[in-house]
């Protein structure tokens, strides 16, 4: 037998049918693209160091890519690890706060305690930069080479001073290498940004500093770049040496890039990086970097993920061969 229904009894039907269909189905509107708002970029020093510039001329050419604009909040403090370590305690993972990344981060849980995870509690978005760190002095200053420098620190125990942005940076533990190695002691200072400590280098308050972001400085005539801790030398410095070429087996690696809180969903950090990738060829972003003297160096966020992993390993080896003992 056929079940026959009325006209409007089937009309009642079919609109019964067609509404658990959709039900089933769900939503049929899109989410809101990604970037739908403004993103927030942590720099972890104080605006006017070497590093602000970089990321501020990266993250306008980002902007142009994403569609929003980036905003640089400072949240300088211990060397450059607070405000990154913000992210780590967030519960969001969205893309909308990112941090830049350095080694002294990543080094924290080793000279420190800490409540957090740099190998787990980051999403590592893409490497951009690398930092190259130079010994300098002021212009003015009586040593001509780092060998005078090193003879006249082994006379005066403890006086020559020696400044670098944390009391836990790769620099500083590199000048501690240094210093070991060559059996002498300096005056460790640390400082809160690039900006700060050149000043004090420039009014005769600091012997030495040790740290990257000396391109302005020594091109201006304010300071003399005495070593690099490169592989080789600069090709803008031709004629100034690598500490290795010096009789120490010291050269730093030290990739600055982009972070975000764990568990970022794929497809932003694929759009992130895509945009920062793009971002990272702009001129004026460049020539920040050629102007510090910084090198371009271009890792996905699964490269640099890796790179993290690596140097939390070389960290502990080489703190183990100072004689580092953590707080």
């Amino acid at each position: 037998m056929t079940l026959t229904f009325p006209l409007r009894r089937r009309e009642a039907l079919g609109s019964l049918l067609a509404l658990g269909a959709t039900a089933v189905a769900g939503p049929t509107f899109a989410a809101d693209p990604f970037p739908s708002k403004p993103i927030t970029l942590i720099v972890p020093f104080p605006p006017g160091g070497s590093v602000d510039p970089v990321f501020r001329a990266l993250a306008q050419a980002a902007s142009q890519d994403l569609g929003q604009p980036i905003v640089l909040m400072h949240k300088p403090g211990a060397g450059g690890v607070t405000g990154t370590a913000q992210l780590a305690t967030m519960n969001e993972s969205d893309g909308y706060t990112l941090a830049v990344m350095h080694n002294s981060v990543i080094r924290a849980p080793l000279v420190q305690r800490v409540t957090w995870d740099p190998l787990r509690d980051f999403a590592y978005v893409i490497g951009v930069a690398g930092l190259v760190t130079g010994i300098t002095v002021a212009a003015d200053a009586p040593w001509k080479s780092l060998r005078e420098l090193i003879d006249d620190a082994r006379k005066r125990p403890g006086v020559v001073s020696w400044g670098n942005v944390g009391a836990i940076s790769a620099n500083r533990i590199y000048a501690e290498r240094l210093a070991k190695a060559a059996g002498v002691k300096f005056n460790m200072v640390p400082f809160k940004g690039g900006a700060e400590s050149f000043q004090a280098l420039i009014g005769g308050h600091l012997d030495v500093y040790g740290d990257p972001g000396f391109g302005a400085q020594v091109q201006g005539g304010k300071a003399r770049l005495l070593a690099t801790f490169t592989s080789q030398r600069l090709k803008r410095y031709p004629d100034v040496p690598t500490v290795k070429e010096l009789s120490y087996d010291l050269a730093i690696e030290s990739t600055l890039g982009l972070v975000a809180p764990k568990n970022l969903d794929a497809k932003i950090a694929a759009r992130l990086q895509a945009a920062f990738q793009k971002a990272a060829g702009d001129p004026a972003y460049l020539q920040q970097l050629d102007s510090l003297d910084m090198q371009p160096n271009l890792l996905t966020g699964e490269a640099y993920t890796a790179y993290a992993r690596a140097q939390f390993d070389r960290e502990a080896k080489m703190l183990q061969e100072i004689g580092f003992k953590p707080a």
